[in-house]
């Protein structure tokens, strides 16, 4: 069972377990709310359901709708910054604390804060795909394109921006889409949809992360997704101490060997501080 505990006692319990071992690190969206990007679960987050890919791919209507929002999530996405705890981890992994970050997010923040390791589950925000014949696109290119096409759209001060970098749009009909440069195809986000599967490969370079180390640590996931919760038992399965950090319930809790109900941010900078010699 986990054990729920608070403040210093929380801090020292984590730093007991994870001291003097490799620990591979898997964060979710609570791990960027410090940023300005909204949780999907998180208290008061509105309630929401994303786009599924099947939504995506046989309605063109739906493909406007997700476009136009997504368009305008990325200008946000773009102009936010990584924080402390984004940084602590990039920190830990220069000094050989931990041998890299999964994520669940698509905000490319890891990255930008200097992590060098990072598996991407769900992918990410600055890459686009071709679904016809598989060539990739630089987001800005493609954003670009959006632009040219679509002078009228422009991003409203009060827009709602979700995790996935998706926003609200309700005018969407006279919205043009982007289509591949190559072969005239349609063209998608580099990111995992809901129902879609994390690609293998990458999938796998999440669990030879886990494999390779001697402890996990999630930070900021509710664990509500299925690739979260398959890591999260991997790591169990082969008796690896657990370390939870996460505002409120989640479905790992009972699979931890230690829950810190804290803030992600202020926790990764204090392990952070402790864990690097």
């Amino acid at each position: 069972m986990s054990t729920v505990v608070t403040a210093d006692a929380t801090i020292e319990s984590a730093i007991d377990i994870l001291a003097d071992r490799s620990v591979a690190v898997l964060t979710g969206a609570g791990i960027s709310t410090d940023s300005g990007i909204p949780d999907y679960r998180g208290e008061g987050a509105p309630r929401r359901t994303p786009m599924s890919f099947s939504q995506f791919l046989g309605d063109e209507r739906s493909r406007k709708r997700y476009w136009a929002g997504s368009h305008l999530g990325y200008a946000r996405f773009r102009a936010a910054e990584p924080n402390e705890g984004h940084f602590a981890l990039a920190r830990m992994e220069l000094a050989g604390v931990i041998p890299g970050v999964i994520t669940q997010n698509v905000d490319g923040l890891h990255t930008r804060a200097g992590s060098r390791r990072v598996v991407p589950l769900h992918g990410t925000m600055d890459r686009v795909v071709c679904l016809n014949c598989g060539q990739m696109f630089a987001r800005e290119d493609i954003a670009a394109q959006i632009d040219v096409l679509n002078p009228w759209l422009t991003l409203p001060d009060a827009v709602t921006i979700a995790p996935d970098g998706d926003a609200d749009v309700n005018d969407v009909d006279s919205f043009v889409i982007p289509v591949c440069s190559i072969c005239g195809g349609p063209l998608k986000p580099d990111v995992v949809f809901f129902g879609e599967f994390v690609p293998p490969l990458r999938f796998r370079a999440a669990k030879e992360l886990i494999d390779g180390a001697a402890a996990l640590l999630v930070a900021g996931s509710s664990l509500a997704v299925n690739s979260g919760i398959r890591l999260i038992e991997q790591a169990r399965r082969r008796k690896m101490p657990i370390v939870v950090i996460n505002r409120g319930e989640t479905k790992g809790d009972t699979r931890a060997t230690l829950k810190l109900d804290a803030g992600t941010t202020e926790t990764l900078v204090a392990l952070a501080d402790a864990l690097i010699a």
